[in-house]
């Protein structure tokens, strides 16, 4: 029985998923299975899988028949057969040392998630690099800035999977977030790695480039949020319309946009949107100029 099982939803990744792949067999431990769960793709991704299962015992191939990754993911873990669950996104790339890390965070009884820094990719280009907060995951960080970014960058315990009751599969956007604060608000320990174990693939076209609908599924998040006792301030409201703005000028969206956020965000809260004095400065400072810099610039300046 595998002590990991590494959960990939798949949809149309053919572009990207070989090398996904690769990074995910070169983890330095080997006592992983992988559950490949394809969403209908209509490209080359479903004979790659199958090869890759030919190739490699370890994997194995689920049709999810384009329900979406909410469902894609927990039809995987339904599937998985380890006590410890690794997600993983088609297009984003695993440090070699990622699981051998976290499942040594994992040796303590007392924590059931873990996750780390996480580099963004613009191309074939690193740029910058996600922050870890000090101590233990809280829903009031959640509601602010999710420090974990995307599914990929998260270690956990299956038991502690299965008690949330899995993703709520009637979202899109912000389906992570949704969960995570379940995941925390039932009283699980989630702790950050001060290490780069990801690389995440930004793009203006990806589904973390559509900022409305992110908005609107935060919403669902916050009534999550309501359920567990814990009520969106407008110091938080604040920080994640920072977040919103500076994810609009990582992914090149339109200079405007980046500029309403920002904007909304300090009227809302100035001082929440200005807690991180380098960062809300910086973003507000990049919004107004937005609008007369290059994409790639923007891109680059504000990738954490």
């Amino acid at each position: 029985m595998p002590t990991v099982s590494i959960v990939v939803p798949c949809f149309n990744a053919a572009d990207t998923l070989a090398e996904t792949l690769a990074s995910l067999r070169a983890q330095s431990v080997t006592d992983w299975e992988m559950l490949c769960v394809d969403d209908g793709s209509t490209d080359a991704t479903p004979e790659m899988l199958a090869h890759a299962a030919r190739a490699d015992a370890r994997i194995r191939v689920i049709a999810n028949t384009g329900k979406g990754p909410s469902r894609a993911r927990n039809l995987g873990v339904a599937e998985a057969r380890g006590s410890v669950i690794g997600f993983c996104d088609a297009d984003d790339l695993w440090a070699p040392d990622k699981l051998r890390l976290c499942l040594a965070a994992l040796a303590d009884p007392a924590v059931d998630a873990v996750f780390a820094r996480i580099a963004f990719l613009d191309g074939a280009r690193t740029s910058k690099l996600s922050t870890v907060p000090s101590g233990d995951l809280s829903v009031p960080t959640l509601l602010g800035e999710n420090p974990v970014c995307t599914m990929s960058n998260l270690v956990v315990r299956r038991a502690a999977f299965v008690a949330t009751g899995g993703f709520d599969t009637g979202m899109v956007h912000n389906e992570d977030l949704e969960w995570l604060i379940r995941l925390v608000g039932q009283g699980s320990r989630v702790i950050g790695l001060d290490r780069t174990l990801v690389r995440y693939r930004t793009s203006v076209s990806g589904l973390s480039s559509d900022l409305a609908a992110m908005r609107a599924g935060r919403d669902r998040a916050i009534a999550t949020a309501a359920r567990h006792g814990f009520v969106a301030d407008a110091r938080s409201e604040a920080i994640h319309l920072r977040y919103l703005a500076r994810r609009a000028l990582r992914v090149g969206a339109p200079g405007a946009e980046a500029l309403r956020l920002a904007a909304a965000g300090l009227a809302t809260s100035p001082a929440g949107f200005l807690s991180d004095l380098r960062r809300g400065g910086l973003t507000a400072l990049g919004a107004l100029l937005s609008p007369l810099m290059p994409a790639r610039l923007r891109r680059a300046l504000f990738a954490s």
